[in-house]
């Protein structure tokens, strides 16, 4: 790997960091993205109190665990590429005001849902948590389908407009994202429950999944015919089509795995087609991070990997910071999914018990 990037001029450490940014990112969608169709279908699946405290418990014990990969995933990217972060991020005020208050709506939805008893007030916080879903998982996915496109810059600044924000490559992004995610969330469902609700989470994951390979596959073409992923650093248009077939066959597969019954493997597969989605995604953004390459800006000036990023001292600091504290991370999250892994179903919810948060 090493020897691969010295011999396209690329030094290994911003790359190292690039990817395990990347990573970071993609883990935060795969966990969050059922996180978030859970939470969008609770007034599908959810025909009684009952019903919709199932559908809440199966993301219960670690809806806010999810989330810290979007914290680790933000921090990385001001510790390794603190142009890069300011950037994007001072380039994309109003949107990730949207995400926060998105995720402001699910927090205070989830953690004081059981705290009175009243069904107006049940509803009214599971609407937050529905909502707040569907604007976050809306706002991301707009974001990253203009990080294939390439925010428009003047060298290192965004030079755009938030409306100019929402075009129709875009917009397809953004639905699709909400369609993934509520066939990733209907998988988990069947995955986590027994009964009524699992049949019904499986019946909505085939509809579901049926919208969402159909926009799937226009957004895969689209990307890869219109905006290829070449960049300074080399061709990897081969790459991101064999990624994205990959991600639609993987979807595909999901789909037939819930029809079918086999609730574990549709998991897998509808998460793949995300990781997938996602990787496709920033082999676009390696050589640009996100923003349009204007020809008319000298090289020295644009914003790049090697243009962003801190110094060796610091990412070499924070890699071996990440070699100890990772695995660590990764053993604890997935210990805490051990524990909870048994089904739900309404029989576990007494008529008096608070949902489990």
């Amino acid at each position: 790997m090493h020897l691969l990037l010295e011999t396209v001029s690329v030094p290994f450490l911003p790359t190292l960091w690039f990817l395990l940014v990347a990573v970071l990112w993609i883990g935060f969608f795969f966990l969050e993205g059922f996180d978030f169709g859970v939470a969008m279908l609770i007034p599908v699946l959810g025909k009684t109190d009952k019903d919709r405290r199932v559908v809440v418990n199966t993301i219960g014990p670690t809806w806010d665990g999810n989330e810290v990969w979007l914290l680790t995933a933000g921090g990385a990217m001001f510790a390794a590429f603190p142009g890069w972060y300011a950037s994007l991020f001072s380039a994309l005020y109003l949107p990730l005001l949207l995400v926060l208050v998105g995720l402001i709506l699910r927090g205070v939805a989830f953690e004081y849902r059981s705290k009175h008893h009243t069904s107006q007030y049940k509803r009214m916080l599971d609407a937050f948590a529905t909502w707040g879903s569907f604007i976050t998982t809306l706002v991301f996915g707009v974001g990253f389908a203009n990080f294939v496109i390439g925010l428009p810059n003047d060298g290192l600044l965004f030079n755009g407009s938030f409306f100019g924000l929402f075009s129709p490559f875009a917009l397809l992004g953004g639905v699709l994202l909400v369609a993934i995610f509520l066939t990733h969330g209907a998988a988990f469902i069947a995955l986590k429950t027994k009964g009524e609700i699992h049949d019904r989470a499986k019946a909505f994951g085939v509809k579901s999944g049926g919208v969402s390979i159909i926009l799937l596959a226009i957004f895969v073409v689209s990307q890869n015919v219109f905006w290829p992923a070449t960049s300074e650093f080399g061709d990897l248009s081969l790459f991101a089509w064999i990624v994205g077939i990959v991600s639609v066959v993987a979807l595909l597969a999901g789909v037939l795995m819930v029809g079918r019954g086999r609730d574990g493997w549709a998991f897998v597969f509808t998460g793949l087609s995300i990781a997938t989605l996602f990787i496709g995604t920033f082999l676009r953004m390696f050589g640009n991070l996100g923003f349009a390459q204007d020809e008319a800006v000298a090289v020295g000036e644009r914003l790049t990997v090697l243009s962003a990023a801190s110094s060796d001292t610091t990412l070499t600091i924070m890699s071996w910071a990440a070699l100890v504290f990772v695995p660590i991370v990764l053993g604890y999250q997935a210990w805490s999914y051990w524990v909870f892994r048994k089904r739900l179903s309404t029989k576990n919810i007494p008529d008096e018990a608070h949902a489990v948060h």
